[in-house]
């Protein structure tokens, strides 16, 4: 008897038309092109420079645009989860502004707090879901704008993100069906030192005027200590998922990995065995866009898979949070 899962049916993204590339990042801190290109891999980022739009309205785009794809109805939706480190509110959450927004009237939606690692757990978080048979249709997003929360004149920062939104949608399988999301792998470690925060604007911290003036309201990082931990989590977990499902190299279609740095990755890819070929790679055009980086990638490969492709979903995150999914495409 085969098991019923969850598979990727749609594919969606936003990019702000706005491009920051390192040659207008030179005007503003002390930095040049080579130094990024070299130590991140990034080129250009994009920003969402409306006042008046943040997340959700990314967010309700790409899901739009994935509804689309998978020809579903918005109203045949029963989920929505949005993985997000910059909901346009603390509450109402942002997932209830995309149903809204999108006209998912028959849908529940919450938002899911990860850091970088927040669509990989949004997905396994879904797909539990619609294993369990209570749910059939759930879109999962990764949004973040994270220009609102980025220091422009912290150069050790400003280089590394921007703003973006990813959506699938996600469906049950048929019983004929082996594809789908196969298994995953989830880990957290507490950050006592909080390496990677936003320091204020939550119950510890709340806004005042002494936390603006000590720009506690952007993103704080130990530069050093983030990317020893996202270099060892990431390539740990992907080879934990390949080990636990007896996956070799050769097995692996691609690696769809969080585009936080270009050496983070290769990292990840020697570990695997994979050769560069096998690995999604956008981070050049879009930086760091935290829980959007993964569906980004799904985006801009979807034409070059295949029914039956190994597909190693894999993130690391503040928190300190990490996780890899085993995918088998079939759309």
């Amino acid at each position: 008897m085969s098991i019923k899962r969850a598979k990727i049916t749609g594919i969606g993204h936003y990019l702000p038309d706005y491009v920051l590339d390192n040659a207008e990042l030179e005007t503003m801190v002390d930095t040049n092109d080579e130094w990024i290109r070299t130590r991140t891999g990034i080129s250009e980022r994009r920003i969402l420079k409306d006042p008046d739009k943040a997340t959700s309205f990314m967010a309700a785009e790409a899901a739009k645009e994935a509804l689309a794809d998978a020809g579903v109805d918005a109203e045949e939706i029963d989920a929505i989860i949005v993985a997000t480190v910059t909901p346009d509110y603390f509450f109402p959450a942002s997932a209830a502004l995309v149903q809204k927004k999108i006209g998912a009237k028959n849908a529940f939606g919450y938002d899911l707090s990860a850091a970088c690692s927040g669509f990989v757990f949004a997905l396994s978080e879904a797909a539990m879901m619609i294993e369990s048979g209570r749910l059939k249709k759930i879109l999962v997003i990764g949004a973040d704008k994270m220009s609102s929360i980025v220091d422009f004149t912290d150069r050790a920062t400003c280089i590394l993100f921007g703003d973006a939104a990813g959506a699938v949608v996600l469906e049950e399988t048929e019983e004929t069906d082996e594809g789908g999301i196969i298994d995953f792998v989830q880990h957290t470690e507490g950050d006592d030192d909080c390496s990677l925060s936003q320091p204020a604007g939550g119950s510890l911290n709340p806004a005042s005027v002494e936390t603006v003036e000590s720009k506690m309201h952007f993103i704080q990082q130990d530069g050093r200590v983030v990317f020893k931990k996202a270099t060892e989590g990431m390539a740990d977990v992907s080879l934990e998922i390949m080990e636990k499902n007896n996956l070799t190299s050769e097995d692996v279609a691609w690696l769809v990995p969080h585009q936080a740095n270009l050496r983070i990755i290769q990292a990840t890819a020697r570990r695997m065995g994979l050769t560069e070929e096998k690995v999604m790679i956008n981070i050049q055009k879009y930086g760091n866009t935290t829980a959007a980086t993964i569906p980004l990638c799904l985006y801009d490969w979807k034409d070059q898979l295949k029914d039956g492709d190994n597909l190693i979903l894999s993130a690391y995150g503040g928190g300190f949070t990490w996780g890899a999914i085993y995918l088998k495409w079939s759309k």
